[in-house]
């Protein structure tokens, strides 16, 4: 199967770990090489992060695992790359 590159995720976490803590930790699975993380909404209860991971051969359940090891949730999976590359994002008559 082809390897996946990119992975975003729209993940639900409690307020501890930090969102910084949390990043960092998830950031330590082994086919992660990079992971970006923003913060979406904020209740009293959890904050809502959108996770974006980049790698040569990710892989989700690692990822899911130590997200979940940290009291988080996997919301949707909103994107996905795979292949040999990465795919630049260009616009077509469907964003206009």
């Amino acid at each position: 199967m082809a390897p996946i590159r990119r992975l975003v995720l729209d993940v639900l976490k409690p307020h501890e770990p930090s969102v910084l803590e949390f990043s960092r930790r998830v950031a330590d699975v082994d086919s992660i090489e990079a992971v970006n993380a923003s913060l979406i909404e904020l209740d009293n209860e959890v904050q809502n992060l959108k996770l974006t991971f980049e790698g040569t051969d990710i892989e989700f359940a690692a990822v899911e695992d130590a997200i979940e090891g940290q009291g988080g949730t996997v919301h949707s999976v909103d994107q996905v790359a795979c292949g040999d590359y990465l795919v630049d994002e260009r616009p077509t008559p469907q964003d206009r």
